[in-house]
């Protein structure tokens, strides 16, 4: 590098105050101008400063060159806008470098001429930029080889005593921080390795089991309601509620209880071979019976797949009957329907026997009152040698009448010869005794009627008690007609069927099976697992804070 030196001159400053010269433009400015961060945080230059109007140059007084030139770039530089750190930057860098310095504008020219920027990120050399071609001198000035400076060393600088803090707790911050996180992730770690072994595992295993090894199970439904038959008897509130479900709904619940008790089970077994079926080693270890003579395992298999609901809003009793082979399914359900239908008509014959054995007992009843009350009659007429009282009443009567005709002519004779001034008494006594038999006769009629005699009882308590025994009789027969009628009734009511079941949906063999639900099931399962784990954990949890308090 050539390096230009100019002769030093003299001059004396006028009196007048000459115009502030230009700054001069020095490789620091152009290298700032280069990094915009310089730029982006410099503070605003200083307006007193700039403001301040310049001393008053003395008369007479001789100033060097080099002076002048030093004051120009001092101005320069304090017009960059440099902040306190960056001017204690260059005055710590100027003392290391053993320059003396007046200030810190001084240390930043020096240190500018003498090759060290602290405020630039790249050296002088590699700011230089080649001119245009025209140029010779820098052409030539490009061709000069670049000596080889040594590079400048960043000294270590030693934080504050309030930055130290600061990082310090910084850093203990972070060092908490990444401990909390390594914590979480442990901990997140360790739960997802419960939840994985307690929730996730029994939850795969039971979709394994409802996927493949399951037995398959063919479910046979069907429906059916118990009616009444409505009776032409009923009538008032007695047949309100004939025909509906409400008459029939304890039958109904009495043929479902029958359905799912312990006998239709055994009846289905020793018909269709229901034990026989689950103890099959075809089904899986957990659906089949491992002892086929065990009763109460194998209800509790038969509770688990025959199903029957009864719905007390329609009176429909519904059926569901799970069985390994759709066939023995749908034999299964229609041979149910036969106990229940069965069952019904055994609850309606018992009614019907109820009703056939009262009305024949009160038939039999009336039928021997009936004989009793005619053998009293027949006692008392033999007893009084009386075959009718009416009729016996009738005869005496009917003789008293004749007697007393008779009477009344002789009477009538009597007076008509006695009204002769010389009756005949021939003639008068004849009539005179004719005249007392007859009244003779007339009062031992009329004794007969009213008074007991040698001869018997009166005619009137004989009459009286052949009247009740008649009546007796009369009542005692129109009774017997009443309870044969009822008997008849009765044996109609008998041979016609009060409850009859009606099967609204057929038993149909499926061909597709309905168990096992594996997506259903495996979701059952997971729900059951997710909540033993939780109910599991909340209580863990609940009895370490209370020991830890």
């Amino acid at each position: 590098m050539t390096i230009l030196l100019k002769a030093p001159r003299y001059r004396i400053r006028p009196t007048q105050t000459p115009a502030p010269a230009a700054p001069v433009p020095t490789p620091h400015a152009v290298g700032r101008a280069a990094h915009p961060d310089d730029t982006l945080f410099a503070p605003a230059p200083d307006l007193l400063d700039q403001a301040r109007p310049s001393p008053a140059p003395s008369t007479g007084e001789v100033t060097s060159p080099q002076d002048i030139a030093q004051d120009a770039e001092i101005d320069a530089i304090r017009r960059e806008g440099l902040t306190g750190r960056q001017l204690r930057l260059a005055r710590r860098l100027a003392e290391k470098h053993g320059i003396a310095a007046t200030s810190d504008f001084d240390a930043v020219r020096q240190l500018r001429k003498a090759g060290l920027d602290p405020l630039a990120r790249a050296t002088m050399l590699d700011m230089v930029t080649l001119p245009g071609s025209g140029d010779g001198a820098s052409r030539a000035l490009a061709t000069v080889p670049k000596p080889a400076l040594p590079q400048t060393v960043t000294p270590a600088q030693l934080p504050s005593p309030e930055l130290r803090a600061e990082q310090s707790h910084a850093a203990d911050i972070q060092r908490i921080q990444r401990d909390i996180a390594r914590r979480r992730r442990r901990k997140m770690l360790l739960m997802w390795v419960r939840l994985s072994v307690f929730v996730g595992l029994p939850t795969l295993i039971a979709a394994f089991y409802y996927s493949v090894l399951a037995t398959p199970l063919y479910a046979t439904k069907s429906e059916f309601v118990i009616q009444q038959a409505e009776s032409p008897a009923a009538g008032g509130m007695g047949g309100l509620f004939s025909g509906t479900q409400f008459a029939t709904s304890q039958d109904s619940i009495a043929v479902q209880g029958y359905l799912q008790s312990r006998e239709a089970m055994l009846r289905l077994d020793a018909s269709l071979g229901f034990r026989r079926s689950f103890a099959d080693p075809s089904v899986d270890a957990l659906q089949r019976l491992p002892d086929a003579n065990a009763v109460e395992a194998a209800y509790k298999i038969y509770q688990k797949n025959v199903k029957i609901a009864y719905d007390p809003t329609e009176g429909i009793i519904k059926m569901e009957v799970s069985a390994p082979d759709p066939a023995l399914s749908a034999a299964w359900s229609r041979e149910l329907i036969s106990y229940a239908e069965e069952q019904v008509n055994h609850l309606s014959e018992r009614l019907r026997t109820d009703a056939m054995s009262g009305a024949r007992q009160s038939y039999e009843e009336a039928e021997a009152k009936l004989l009793a009350a005619q053998d009293r009659v027949l006692q008392l007429q033999e007893a009084n040698k009386v075959l009718s009282s009416q009729v016996e009443v009738t005869l005496i009567s009917s003789r008293i009448t004749g007697l007393e005709t008779q009477l009344s002519q002789d009477r009538l004779s009597l007076a008509q010869m006695l009204s002769n001034p010389n009756p005949n008494r021939a003639r008068v006594e004849p009539v005179q005794r004719r005249i007392a038999t007859l009244e003779s006769e007339i009062a031992l009629l009329r004794a007969r009627l009213t008074e007991d005699g040698a001869g018997g009882r009166s005619l009137a308590k004989v009459q009286s008690e052949l009247l009740l025994a008649e009546s007796d009789v009369a009542t005692r027969q129109l009774m017997l007609q009443q309870a044969a009628q009822q008997l008849e009734s009765a044996r109609t009511e008998a041979n016609r069927q009060q409850r009859y079941l009606s099967l609204s949906v057929s038993p149909v063999a499926p061909d597709v099976p309905s168990y096992p639900r594996a997506f259903e099931n495996t979701a059952v399962a997971l729900l059951i697992f997710a909540a033993i784990y939780l109910m599991v954990a909340l209580t863990a949890s609940i009895l370490r804070e209370q020991v830890s308090s």
